[in-house]
């Protein structure tokens, strides 16, 4: 079930409500106890991780080698036992 937000027409005040999409918008303000006009919310956001979506197992070979090349770690530096920070 989403949660829908209200607002008060008469005093401002903002609540929400944990309701189910097929209700009717009926909130009281707990403040002045007037009815409450529902807003409309921006949704939540999508982020495509991992794999079962176009945009991560259908794309081109070049977008997938350059992905696999992000997951691939660093090479460590070595040093060569020598330092050039070395305090003496």
């Amino acid at each position: 079930m989403p949660t829908y937000e209200y607002e008060c027409p008469k005093c401002g005040c903002r609540l929400e409500k944990f309701e189910p999409i097929t209700a009717e918008p009926n909130a009281k303000c707990p403040e002045c106890g007037a009815k409450c006009k529902r807003l409309i919310g921006a949704g939540a956001g999508i982020i495509f991780k991992g794999s079962g979506f176009y945009t991560t197992d259908y794309r081109s070979d070049s977008y997938k080698k350059a992905a696999e090349r992000d997951k691939e770690p660093a090479p460590a530096a070595s040093s060569g036992g020598k330092s050039s920070d070395k305090k003496k």
